[in-house]
């Protein structure tokens, strides 16, 4: 492979990365908790393709890795007494179908059984990792740390928790989060608030995410037509050989 035309094809791929990294955002902009996705580039032969190139290529553009961005969003007043929203570093603990989740989104319901459970049926933790037991159709009342009362009378406090490196959290769907190391285990989230009646908005801002997406599809055409070019010499040069040989 020639040098402009490898160049071009590694530039390619990253922006395909990134362009998937770019729609996941897009489709969760309206999802309560949601943090976007980023990525890092560096220069570098990844391994996949180092044996396919040609060595006079030298470094090429790729995404590195990808990373979360876990800045918190807006919080927007719904008045639903049990939409909550958290301020500062933590998360909401959830139980989840294969353990325990954790996330920023705080779009609770309460269950006809009288359970406190995510708009996906997981229900809450408490302090213990115990489920809450409400009296369905009484309100509730949450304190700034978590703490539920109902008529007055506190019936379990919300288990926050936070990790010392964020970054060690998978993600699992939507706005959920999961531990796949067993050494990543989370200690109470000492700096956060608990506002009653707001959720988080994700921080993937649409504007920003569309004007990113325009720049990407600019740059792939671009690159598209650098492995035309690339293409198109390498043709006329088969064809100018063959020419002087016949």
């Amino acid at each position: 492979m020639d040098p402009l035309t490898a160049a071009a094809a590694t530039g390619l791929e990253s922006r395909m990365e990134a362009m998937d990294m770019l729609a996941n955002n897009l489709a969760n902009a309206s999802t309560s908790g949601f943090k976007a996705d980023r990525e890092f580039y560096s220069t570098y032969l990844s391994p996949e393709i180092a044996t396919t190139l040609d060595p006079a290529v030298g470094p090429a553009p790729v995404v590195q890795r990808q990373w979360t961005d876990f800045a918190q969003g807006t919080l927007l007043e719904t008045g639903n007494s049990t939409d909550l929203a958290l301020s500062g570093p933590g998360f909401f603990s959830v139980n989840g179908p294969k353990g325990p989740l954790y996330t920023r989104s705080g779009s609770f319901l309460i269950s006809p059984q009288g359970a406190l459970t995510t708009a996906e049926g997981y229900p809450v933790r408490m302090l213990g990792g115990q489920s809450l037991q409400l009296q369905p159709g009484v309100p509730i009342q949450v304190g700034a740390d978590g703490t539920i009362a109902q008529n007055g009378n506190p019936v379990g406090q919300l288990e926050l928790v936070n990790f010392i490196d964020p970054s060690q959290l998978s993600k699992a769907s939507g706005p959920y989060f999961q531990t796949t190391d067993a050494s990543v285990t989370p200690s109470p989230a000492a700096g956060a608030q608990v506002f009653q009646g707001k959720v988080e908005a994700s921080n993937s801002a649409p504007a920003e995410a569309a004007a990113r997406m325009i720049s990407l599809l600019r740059n792939f055409e671009m690159l598209q037509k650098a492995v035309k070019i690339g293409t198109d010499m390498n043709r006329q040069a088969i064809e100018e050989v063959a020419r002087v040989g016949s």
